[in-house]
């Protein structure tokens, strides 16, 4: 049968990209109402997290993946939560130890470890100790909302495929095992990525730098493969995906500012996430940053719906917290390569 005669939705379904769009526009906007409606404590990362999943040109997950993602995702904060409550009270203890726990989320990620579960117990190690400084409750509560919101978009993502299928019924392969053997470069570029991370992590920690959280955390994902050139280039293709969400989260923002009305927002919710979603899951060189660029839009627009917010203050702040990470990292692997691990490699 030639193409010309088959119907929209026969096309549609036929075709894997144009069922991932559609499948992620769906996703995303529906999540964000979702979350607006119910409010529950941390719930703009329930749209944030569902956009990261249905992001990613993947089958349908496994009842058991699922179930893995979920405890997951609980290890990693319990980890961070009792890290961060049973040590904070003794500031260097807690600094000598911080320093081993960095290192094994690193050396677990390299020697064929969840991805999911070092990103959540990287997460916890970072935000939970500076929360516990404040209060034990906040941290307690951050990690409940935290985890909830995770788990909602984990569950909803699957309902998601199941709603908007894939063309073939397939689901994700099982992912190769972990290697519980010692692996000595991968040792190696855990203890590279640590050293590049501790001394900003501790100096945030230690001082209570709110300010520099959100460079603190893109400094330690930006090294997570220590080479120079992918800590560079991951911190280029975060900062080009965030002047991109900026530029359309501008638009956004005035848009729902000049119509303030929830179901105008959700149309133009759908509408901008459909067309994010059209460049994620296409054949361009410039698909990798849009995904990125969706989370940036979800944030600045959480952030920015009070009526005392300052739009460009956000974003240029967020410009700023990037490039800094960026600065940071590049100047702590130069050093690192020009007097320590060239010199060993030559040997």
């Amino acid at each position: 049968m030639s193409t010309n005669t088959l119907s929209w939705w026969e096309r549609l379904t036929g075709d894997a990209n144009s069922i991932r769009q559609v499948r992620f526009a769906l996703g995303v906007s529906t999540s964000a109402t979702i979350a607006y409606t119910f409010n529950w404590p941390l719930a703009f990362l329930f749209p944030i997290f569902t956009c990261l999943l249905l992001s990613f040109p993947i089958p349908r997950m496994a009842p058991k993946q699922i179930g893995k993602m979920m405890v997951d995702t609980l290890k990693g904060f319990a980890f961070g939560l009792v890290f961060s409550v049973s040590l904070t009270r003794f500031p260097i203890l807690f600094l000598i130890l911080m320093f081993p726990a960095l290192f094994y989320c690193y050396y677990y990620l390299n020697r064929g470890g969840s991805f999911w579960l070092t990103l959540m117990s990287m997460l916890s190690l970072l935000i939970l100790p500076m929360l516990t400084y404040t209060a034990e409750g906040l941290a307690i509560g951050f990690s409940m909302g935290f985890v909830v919101s995770a788990w909602a978009a984990i569950l909803y993502t699957f309902i998601m495929h199941v709603l908007v299928p894939d063309p073939q019924h397939i689901t994700l392969p099982e992912k190769p095992g972990f290697q519980d053997v010692y692996i000595p470069i991968a040792a190696q570029f855990a203890l590279k990525s640590t050293l590049v991370a501790f001394p900003i992590v501790a100096y945030c920690i230690t001082f209570a730098r709110m300010d520099l959280l959100l460079t603190m955390i893109f400094a330690a994902i930006f090294t997570l493969k220590p080479e120079l050139s992918a800590g560079k280039d991951a911190g280029r293709n975060s900062l080009i995906s965030t002047i991109i969400g900026g530029c359309v989260a501008f638009v956004f923002y005035w848009a729902i500012v000049a119509v303030p009305i929830f179901a105008f927002f959700i149309i133009l919710y759908f509408a901008i996430a459909l067309y994010m979603g059209s460049n994620i899951f296409s054949t361009s060189p410039k698909a990798k940053y849009f995904g990125s660029a969706m989370t940036c839009i979800i944030v600045l627009i959480n952030g920015n719906l009070g009526a005392d917010s300052d739009f460009l203050s956000s974003f240029i702040s967020r410009i700023f917290y990037i490039s800094l990470a960026i600065l940071y990292i590049v100047a702590a692997l130069k050093v690192l390569d020009a007097f320590w691990f060239n010199k060993k490699a030559a040997q």
